[in-house]
């Protein structure tokens, strides 16, 4: 086996340069004919196969970054003074590919076929890799490397013009006041504006605080106006999530479906058949395998973004801790800080809000105010880091049994990327697994 991946590599290497010779002499000249073209280029020394050419393409880097004029001089005197000129084949190669390029019209069409070659070259590999070694490890190695890929050379730059034109047609067209995909609660979404495709979500409590029946909640608002979710629930089971819809939808009292033969009345029956009705017509997937990792989830999301390209689509994990890693890291922060940039990576090459639910630490409890803090946040820097939107669920009732606050979760949004932080209030009712809209909120600036 390791006889036919040194074999393959060897085959793809010399493809590549083979195909690559030609354009990336055409690269090079075309910096001696336009040295501006150093400060514009995307391309990096990676993305050359040949080593004179990686050589003297640093050496044009170099150069620019000191801003220094970029002609074959100029190169040759780093390349003297980096020990690197009998390296390149001499002044003479450095003159040949100068006096190669009539012009540098097609410059962007070289250096996207550079770029292009790199990308593949990349992905062969890693999948020569893993046809050596097929382990799970191997695999999300190959899904991080095409993810990875398909950012290169990608420019997401829009000129001053294209802006401010889209700036000036928004002024002239209601969007509306939702842009994003409602949460069914209309205080949260004056806040948010609505889920935002791309964005990772933080929803993070202490136990009992209602995360999974608000997930699900969200879940159910996307699929009642169209839309279709993908819960991934790597604790409970799909029929005791679906129940919980069922709940939902029929407002029935979850703590019948323990023995509904005897429990459900009349009434319940007729709601439990109309709840079924309701929620078999939704677009909703839950996927309630325990060992799940990034690169499965990332697996089944597209399937469903390939299946209902049309539909706006929403993704809820429960949650983070449960996820399984792939691969040895020092820390457990650094193993959570792989998975949070996955998700968000995630989130932005599919365009769909990722809800990801998170436990807290037990710091909470040892505090007279028990509302959570970023720093409850089980390794919370890379978390906070990746995140769009970090929010906590706080009853002040399962704390204080006197309180005035009966029934109420308080969803406190402390960090929003594009909007304000502040504090919505929301009723429970946790028999029935709702939550529903109090009109009351407040708030303060962006964070």
């Amino acid at each position: 086996m390791r006889e036919r991946k040194t074999d393959l590599n060897h085959q793809i290497h010399s493809h590549d340069v083979y195909q690559s010779a030609e354009v990336e002499g055409t690269v090079i000249g075309s910096f001696f004919l336009e040295p501006d073209l150093a400060y514009e280029t995307i391309l990096t020394i990676e993305h050359f196969t040949l080593s004179a050419n990686r050589i003297i393409f640093g050496a044009i880097k170099k150069l620019s970054e000191l801003n220094t004029p970029v002609d074959v001089q100029t190169v040759t005197h780093q390349l003297v003074k980096d020990d690197q000129i009998e390296n390149v084949g001499g002044v003479r190669y450095l003159a040949e590919v100068a006096g190669s390029v009539p012009t540098t019209a097609n410059f962007p069409y070289y250096q996207a076929i550079l770029i292009e070659h790199y990308k593949q070259r990349l992905m062969t590999r890693a999948a020569s890799d893993y046809l050596s070694n097929p382990t799970e490890e191997a695999a999300e190695k190959l899904y991080s490397t095409f993810i990875e890929a398909q950012e290169i050379g990608r420019k997401n730059e829009q000129s001053k013009t294209d802006v401010l034109y889209e700036i000036h047609e928004e002024m002239y067209e209601d969007a509306g006041e939702l842009t994003g995909i409602s949460s069914g609660l209309h205080e949260l979404d004056n806040m948010t504006g609505g889920w935002q495709g791309g964005d990772l979500i933080i929803i993070a409590g202490r136990p009992s605080m209602g995360k999974t029946a608000y997930a699900l909640g969200l879940a159910k608002a996307c699929c009642e106006n169209g839309g279709v979710a993908d819960i991934f629930s790597l604790e409970m089971p799909q029929k005791q999530l679906i129940k919980r819809f069922l709940s939902s939808i029929g407002n029935i009292n979850g703590l019948k479906w323990r023995n509904t033969f005897k429990l459900f009345t009349d009434k319940d029956k007729q709601r439990a058949k109309h709840a079924m009705d309701a929620y078999n017509k939704w677009d909703i997937y839950i996927h309630d395998d325990s060992r799940q990792t990034v690169a499965d989830i990332r697996a089944v999301v597209r399937k469903t973004k390939r299946e209902h390209p049309d539909q706006k689509h929403i993704v809820v994990i429960d949650y983070l801790q449960l996820i399984t890693q792939i691969g040895k890291f020092e820390r457990n922060d650094l193993a959570v800080g792989h998975i949070t940039k996955e998700l968000k990576q995630m989130a932005r090459q599919f365009d769909v809000p990722v809800l990801l639910l998170s436990q807290l630490s037990r710091a909470v409890e040892q505090r007279q105010d028990k509302r959570p803090m970023m720093s409850d946040l089980r390794d919370s820097g890379s978390i906070e880091q990746d995140a769009d939107i970090v929010s906590f669920l706080y009853r002040d009732d399962y704390y204080d049994k006197e309180s005035s606050a009966k029934n109420i979760v308080e969803v406190i949004l402390a960090k929003q990327r594009n909007g304000p932080i502040g504090t919505v209030e929301l009723a429970f009712i946790k028999e029935y697994s709702q939550f529903t809209n109090i009109e009351r909120r407040y708030g303060d600036e962006p964070a």
